[in-house]
Order: C-alpha cells, then structure tokens, then sequence
C-alpha cells in the first residue's frame, strides 16, 4: 500500500504498532480510518500548513523512482492539480511523475525523443539536458497521446507538426506549458516548454547586472523616445530582461504595449498581444496597429525583418520607447544587422539610443562549492595575466544532481549611443570601429563581465569560455 500516491498522506515514521503521518488541515477522517484498518496500526497525526504539506508531498513524489508498467489504459482528463490525482492508470501517473519531477528539479523543456527500441526522457535543467528515464516502445504511443489529450490537440494526426498548450498546478505552482510534436521517422517526438506562471518576474537587479552597466541600463529603460534592444541567441534570457525593464518603468501615467510570440508571461497594467499570422497579425502588422493605441512603450518581441525594422525606427523617431530584440552575437554588431536590413544609417544613428548584449552562464552550487588555483591554461583563456588568483568550481552534490552548477545568472554588455557614436554611426556601420570608440568611453565586453563574476566566485571560466566568442 503507497499511502503517499494513493491517499495523498505523508509517512513520517513506522514500526511495528504505530505509524506516524502528516497531513494538511483538510484531511479525511475517512482515509486515517482506512489506513488504521489496513495496517491494523496505531495512526498518529501530525498537522501542518497546507503549503508546507504541498511542498513536502511535491519533494517526496519528485524523488519517487517512477515504475513503468505497462497496460492498456484510456486516458482521462487531466484534473487541477496534478499532486492531488491519483490515477490508476499507469501512463497517467508516468506522465504526471515527470511534470512533477521536471517543475521540482527547474527544468525549462522536457523532451520525449523515440529510438529504435525505446524511448527516451530528457530535461533540461540550466540550459543543458539530462539523461531522465527511459520508456519501453510499447508504451511511448501512449504516452504522447496522453500528452496530445492535455494539449488539447488531435491524437488521431500524427503525420504533421502540432502545437498545443497545458495549463495544469503542481502545488501552489501554475505551469503553461507548451507542447510541440513533430513526426520522425520513429514516431512522434515531443518537446515540453515549461513556464512558471506562479513565479514572480525578475527586477533589473536580479539579473546579474553590475554596477555601471546597471545604471545604464535604467538610465536607457527611462529613455522618452528612440529604440533598445537586447541581442543574443535564442535562449540567452533577452526576454526575461525586457520584461525587467517594463517592470522597471510601468506605471499608471505610461501606456505600454507589447507584441509577442509568444506572451510568455501577463504583466498586470500591459496590454499585451499574440502574433498570430494565420489571421494575419505579424509583428509589422500588429506595430503599425499599436502606433494608433497612443503608446508610450512599445514592446516588440523580435525584429526578424526589414518591414518590422522600419516601422520600429519610424516609431522610435516620432516619439516613442521602442524596446526589441536582434539576433546578434554583441553589442557593436546591432548597428551593422540594422544597416544589413536597409534601414538607411543617418535613421540608425537618430534612433538607436542603446544595445545590450547578454549570454546566460550557470551559477556554481553553493552547497558542494569550492575554492582552488587555476592553471595558467585557464588564465590564458581567460585573457588573464598569471598571477595569484582564487577561483571556485563546485565538487557536484545531491543538491545539483552532480552537475557542480544550480540556477543561472547573465553576462551582459551594455552599449549607450552616445553624440559621438551616433556620429560615427553615420560615417561607418562596421562593428569594429563602434566598439573601439565605445571602449575608449568605458564600455565593458561580455568577457570581461564574465571575468568578473568568475572572480566573485559566481561561475566558473569554462562557463563564461563555453558561451562567448571573444569578438
């Protein structure tokens, strides 16, 4: 008898005439009296808060080594929080263990991948993927249809693409979770997207902004007019940091509106809207509408195209905060990805007010860190004089699943464009003398920020290494 999934109590301590529970205020007299009759057991009841029950219940079921049995089973709907279900169902309860243990651990993305014999979970925790549990063939089909059935999408088509949404509870935590299947030529491969509805948005200051970059960045948020913008790969937290600046500057006497794909998450006092170009709203199309909603701010969430570009620049130019993001490796190559777009250069130089160039790197586990001397190798790599240094790794422990690193923190330059880059903007859009100019006025690179938080003890170099090329 698994009194944890099947009556939703916790076993604290057993012997052989007693047996101790927690339970949360609103238990069932009912269920303590079965369990008593089914053990032939004293029962002793400790009570506590609902949320630190909830809490203890996630951390024990998200430790729990998930038994694949395998049966024909029909598939349900999914109830409001997937902690208080129990199933009987095998392929419900798999697929719920994994979500549980995926929010509990962080994951971002789950990927169920098919192979040959079997099929294989993944999740990714701090930007890199982990090996999670492997599930028999015979059962994978299962298993995505049950996914399908969350998401709201058609279990029968499983020769195209699909795209769905799950919004389900985990405790006190409300996930959206996006889900996206493609067909392989072993069968559908499925890929979570796992956002935290529940948690709250991160300010400028927890994003790993130090000092005078910080400032910078405050002082471009509060800007009247012109255009910001955030440039990265994909994955490098470009969202998350315009999000901080909304925050930052959101009030009752500003208009904001931002244009999205997708909204990944609501900001009470925003108007936000979703691109949908089967109706034909697009970034350029839904711009040219927010034009005509009197904003102050303006939010878009990527400039992919010459057109989206153009009407930015145009906003930026008749008034208002235009704040995007660009897919460039730093700071200084805006200017030049804007002049590739065709976006005339005395236009760039009149609007372009700053760029910030971010990368994520993860954060050493402050459970298992250490301190140690690094070889001149690592120094060299570093850009770094030999000298006495103490760095700091982490050894790898149950907190971190072995991996040394917990949570992530960026690495960020901040460019402001100031009278004398604007004009050289004008004479030259090449991103080598922009960023000489920008130095000699005390612009600090992503390298060198990454330096700095591997002296702090924040990272390590192999991080900072692994996700800058030094330009």
């Amino acid at each position: 008898m698994n009194i944890l999934k099947e009556y939703r109590l916790i076993p604290l301590e057993e012997d052989d005439h007693r047996i101790k529970l927690m339970v949360p205020p609103n238990f069932r007299d009912e269920d303590v009296e079965e369990i008593r009759f089914l053990t032939g057991k004293d029962v002793e009841l400790v009570v506590v808060e609902e949320e630190e029950f909830t809490k203890e219940l996630q951390n024990r079921l998200s430790m729990e080594e998930v038994v694949i049995e395998s049966e024909e089973e029909e598939i349900g709907d999914i109830s409001k929080d997937i902690l208080l279900e129990s199933e009987d169902s095998p392929i419900v309860n798999l697929v719920n263990s994994v979500l549980i243990k995926a929010s509990t651990a962080g994951a971002s993305d789950i990927h169920f991948e098919p192979y040959e014999d079997e099929a294989l979970i993944r999740l990714r925790l701090d930007g890199i993927l982990h090996d999670y549990l492997k599930v028999p063939k015979t059962m994978y089909e299962s298993v995505v249809s049950r996914i399908k059935v969350m998401a709201n999408m058609n279990v029968a088509e499983k020769r195209i693409p699909q795209d769905g949404r799950i919004r389900i509870k985990i405790g006190r935590k409300e996930l959206d979770i996006r889900v996206s299947t493609v067909p392989t030529v072993l069968g559908e491969r499925v890929v979570l997207r796992l956002l935290d509805r529940s948690g709250s948005l991160l300010e400028l200051e927890d994003l790993g902004l130090e000092g005078e970059d910080l400032e910078k960045v405050k002082n471009l948020a509060k800007k009247p007019y012109g255009i910001v913008l955030v440039t990265g790969p994909t994955g490098a937290g470009k969202s998350t940091t315009l999000y901080a600046m909304l925050l930052y500057v959101k009030g009752p006497e500003k208009n904001i509106i931002t244009i999205e794909d997708p909204v990944e998450y609501q900001i009470k006092g925003i108007s936000q809207i979703q691109v949908n170009p089967k109706v034909g709203l697009t970034f350029a199309s839904g711009l040219r509408s927010i034009l005509r909603q009197d904003p102050d701010i303006i939010m878009v969430g990527e400039i992919r195209d010459a057109e989206t570009a153009d009407i930015a620049v145009h906003a930026a130019l008749t008034g208002h905060l235009v704040l995007s993001t660009l897919h460039t490796n730093d700071a200084p190559s805006a200017v030049t990805r804007l002049a590739d777009m065709g976006i005339e250069p005395f236009l760039i130089a009149s609007s372009l007010e700053g760029v910030i160039a971010q990368r994520l790197v993860r954060r050493i586990c402050e459970d298992c860190k250490e301190a140690y001397k690094p070889a001149v190798t690592e120094l060299e790599e570093l850009g770094l004089k030999e000298g006495d240094y103490t760095f700091y790794r982490g050894k790898g422990c149950d907190a971190c699943l072995g991996t040394g690193y917990k949570g992530r923190i960026g690495i960020f330059e901040v460019l402001e464009i100031d009278d004398d880059l604007k004009s050289l903007i004008i004479k030259t859009q090449d991103a080598g003398p922009i960023r000489k100019l920008a130095k000699e006025k005390g612009f600090f690179t992503m390298m060198e920020d990454g330096i700095r938080k591997v002296m702090k003890g924040i990272t390590t170099p192999q991080e900072v290494i692994s996700v800058i090329k030094e330009v």
